[in-house]
């Protein structure tokens, strides 16, 4: 039963944080219990001091042991399904071997340290739930948008526009691209040869979830009595954590996955709240109601529901641009709500969910070293529409802070910078204007060319103190590659 429970609650948690990255069109961010998934991970819930889950996340550890590694986290459940096909082709593959503690605790030094100096590429690489969104979003969102493209050119030719095309590539991906087939291949390569190998040497939440762990309230437990040393359970533990030949069990390294005391034959594990006491002349024992075990593990999941939050879906999306080039920005664009480049460095962990979900493809990974699958902002593709907040909603870890569609007009991320040189008007002789027009705030005035002449043709000017940088000036000029004019971000927003 604890292994059937599970399976289940981790299919749920696999299927729709899975579908949350792929989805474009906003459908799974409109489920208010599916976007608060993401808030429930730990290392995103500490980042952005969310109390509510931290608290969940504490308690259920230690009460019920590791069981977000096992129905929480996607990365571990994903190297579960590696692990199951392991098993298919060999069976009772695992041994049982001493935790390496010096990696372990090696790895969370170097986690702290990052976070604390700032350093987002490392952070990146070692948070598992980045790990898992970077696979998601550059691997199989691509593939999502390819099959609802494919449905789209069918149901256009029967009159039915319940699809709609939409462009599968993220500009600057490549080299998050790779990043996330190699740590695809080198997961999928430990699991199906190891099981949790990275999990519990190598995962920073993994460590410190096993500090409380050891002192659970239910844990796996050995009836020696019971026991014949067949040794399969060891064999099949994927966290490598059981000596049957002491009748022990690492409780650090346990995930709960309930396998130990599937494969079991003759009863000799359980999942209780005390060790089982060997006895050679055993006294009848109250039976322990498995059902109610269940009912608690179960609980511990479904609880999450009781702290989603109602979120609203934007949809947006702009008609394709072709051949725009992204300018050279001195200072790069944040999202609105990230407050600063400075605190979007200390607090992304480069998941990607903001990139999947931006619905009109202004977000992106950045080509920092330093940040290098942190988002960043650029317009070629669309531009920051006003009444957009999906990446302020959607961010676990308090990177973007959740706005409002009202105080996002009001937010001052950059400035437009008018560039005379690729400007229509003065290029090719004729009247354009676009920029001005298409201005949300009205930050842009057309004035003559030549100012002692009211009939020359008129040249924006922008209003810096009015302009917020949204980026519609820089995706509409209609000059090409270059843009007339283009968006230069701020290190700190401001509010106008």
């Amino acid at each position: 039963m604890l292994r059937k429970i599970r399976i289940s609650l981790a299919a749920v948690t696999f299927i729709c944080i899975t579908w949350l990255f792929i989805d474009f069109t906003g459908t799974a961010h409109g489920i208010s219990w599916i976007n608060w998934m993401p808030k429930m991970q730990l290392l995103e819930a500490i980042l952005a001091l969310n109390v509510v889950a931290l608290v969940f996340l504490v308690v259920m550890t230690l009460v019920f042991g590791r069981i977000y590694c096992s129905i929480i986290c996607p990365l571990g459940i994903m190297q579960d399904i590696f692990g199951w096909i392991g098993k298919k082709a060999k069976k009772n593959r695992y041994t049982f071997s001493k935790a390496i503690s010096w990696l372990r605790y090696t790895m969370l030094g170097v986690m702290i340290v990052a976070i604390v100096a700032g350093i987002g590429s490392i952070v990146q690489l070692l948070a598992p739930y980045s790990a898992f969104g970077r696979i998601a979003t550059t691997l199989l969102q691509p593939l999502y948008k390819m099959g609802n493209n494919v449905l789209a050119a069918i149901s256009v030719n029967y009159d039915n526009y319940a699809f709609y095309h939409t462009e599968t590539g993220i500009p600057n991906v490549t080299i998050v691209l790779i990043i996330a087939s190699v740590t695809l291949v080198v997961l999928a390569f430990l699991a199906w040869r190891n099981g949790r190998t990275y999990c519990n040497t190598i995962c920073p939440v993994g460590t410190v979830l096993s500090f409380l762990s050891r002192f659970s309230w239910m844990k796996i437990h050995f009836n020696a009595d019971k026991c014949k040393n067949c040794s399969l359970c060891t064999k099949n533990c994927k966290a490598a954590c059981i000596d049957f030949k002491n009748h022990q069990v690492d409780y650090s390294r346990c995930v709960v996955c309930g396998d130990c005391i599937d494969i079991c034959k003759f009863g000799a594990l359980e999942y209780s709240r005390k060790s089982i006491e060997s006895n050679n002349s055993p006294e009848p024992k109250e039976p322990i109601d498995p059902s109610k075990r269940s009912f608690l593990l179960a609980s511990a999941m479904v609880a999450t529901a009781a702290f989603a939050q109602e979120d609203k879906m934007t949809d947006g999306g702009l008609a394709e641009i072709e051949d725009k080039v992204a300018p050279e920005r001195q200072t790069p664009l944040t999202p609105p709500g990230s407050l600063s480049a400075a605190n979007m460095a200390k607090k992304c962990t480069g998941c990607q969910l903001c990139v999947s979900e931006c619905p009109n493809q202004v977000l992106r990974p950045g080509t920092n070293w330093l940040s290098i699958m942190q988002p960043t902002m650029s317009y070629e593709l669309g531009y920051c529409r006003p009444e957009c907040t999906r990446c302020s909603d959607v961010c676990p870890a308090g990177a973007i802070k959740p706005i409002k569609k009202e105080e996002k007009s009001s937010i001052q991320i950059g400035h437009a910078v008018w560039v005379k040189k690729n400007c229509i008007p003065l290029t090719d002789g004729v009247s354009c204007g676009n920029c001005a027009r298409h201005c949300p705030v009205g930050a842009i005035e057309m004035v003559p060319s030549d100012p002692k002449d009211e009939k020359s043709l008129k040249i924006p000017v922008v209003n810096e103190a009015r302009c917020i940088g949204c980026g519609a000036c820089e995706n509409l000029c209609p000059a090409r590659p270059f843009s007339a004019i283009y968006v230069e971000g701020h290190e700190v927003h401001k509010e106008i």
